[in-house]
């Protein structure tokens, strides 16, 4: 058995390309060289997926991570067998595919929780067919303080102090004490994933990083985080902070809304990109794109961003911290 990090990837909502773009990333051979890899879903849908790709890889169905083959040519999954393939049609919003996207979600989650796996990816699902199913508060909530979204594009790295949410209520969120638990939350993280010395900057709220927020809630939060021995400046207008991180000078932008940390991700780049919940007591990645219907089947959707994700989640459960640009 190998000693590289044990990884668990749910393989995404059935009717959309979740498990296309885990078998194009399983078939680079990339993945085994960052950690001992595991499947969670059914093994029908990706033997499916494996045929509209145009793949030659085995799937075999495993009761543990302990079974695994360890073999780039073999694809190893964990199957309930609780999901009726003959329930959903392809490229369609359905229950059964809301159900059963919650029930492996749940599956990965208890194998983290008991310390079976290191991490754990989660491939798209589809947020329409699990509210039609009830189970959309399976994916993990988003509530400041509690959890946070990270955003990682090469260089640049984001995580977000709040994310779906008004801007009028954004501003009313932003208080001291959320600005320096979240930067000591990001701090103690990034240490456990290898970054000895993190380097963190906090992007401002108004234009020029200049206004009510700054002086009574951002600047106090960060003076705190300094008096903790944390490494990190701020407030720092969002016109350049992060392109201060792309050239090296920060390691992670803290940001204060959702759209000011995306789109200067999407912008810098797409491909590749992936997304880690802060929150949960272990890793937990996903991506930064949807099920895509229009290319579910097709076996042509690309695979970069999950492949990344995956590779990513292994290397920083070890300790690696990561990837040098």
């Amino acid at each position: 058995m190998s000693t590289k990090p044990k990884i668990a990837t749910m393989i995404g909502d059935p009717a959309g390309i979740g498990p296309e773009v885990v078998a194009k990333a399983w078939a680079t051979g990339e993945i085994h060289a960052y950690c001992a890899p595991v499947l969670v879903g059914s093994q029908a849908v990706m033997q499916r997926a494996v045929k509209d790709c145009g793949l030659s890889l085995d799937v075999v169905k495993v009761s543990s991570i302990d079974e695994i083959h360890n073999d780039p040519t073999i694809i190893d999954i964990i199957d309930s067998g609780t999901f009726d393939t003959s329930r959903f049609v392809m490229a369609q919003d359905n229950t059964s595919c809301g159900q059963i996207s919650a029930d492996w979600l749940d599956e990965m989650d208890q194998m983290a929780l008991a310390g079976e796996v290191d991490g754990t990816v989660m491939a798209p699902i589809s947020s329409v067919s699990m509210k039609m199913a009830g189970t959309l508060d399976k994916v993990i909530n988003m509530e400041p303080g509690h959890s946070y979204l990270f955003l990682i594009s090469g260089p640049l790295r984001v995580m977000h102090l709040t994310d779906h949410l008004p801007l009028r209520t954004v501003c009313d969120l932003i208080k001291r004490d959320l600005v320096g638990s979240a930067i000591k939350q990001l701090n103690e993280s990034l240490k456990e994933w290898g970054i000895a010395e993190p380097r963190i900057a906090v992007a401002g709220l108004n234009p020029h990083a200049s206004g009510l927020e700054e002086e009574q809630e951002i600047t106090p939060g960060v003076e705190d985080a300094k008096a903790l021995g944390i490494n990190v400046v701020g407030p720092i207008a969002a016109d350049s902070v992060f392109r201060h991180c792309i050239d090296g000078h920060y390691d992670v932008v803290l940001a204060m809304f959702h759209d000011q940390g995306h789109i200067a991700i999407k912008t810098w780049g797409f491909s590749g990109n992936c997304a880690l919940i802060m929150g949960p007591p272990y890793l937990h990645m996903s991506v930064a794109h949807g099920t895509a219907y229009d290319l579910a089947g097709t076996g042509k959707a690309d695979h970069s961003m999950i492949l990344e994700a995956i590779k990513l989640t292994g290397n920083l459960a070890a300790g690696n911290g990561f990837f040098k640009q």
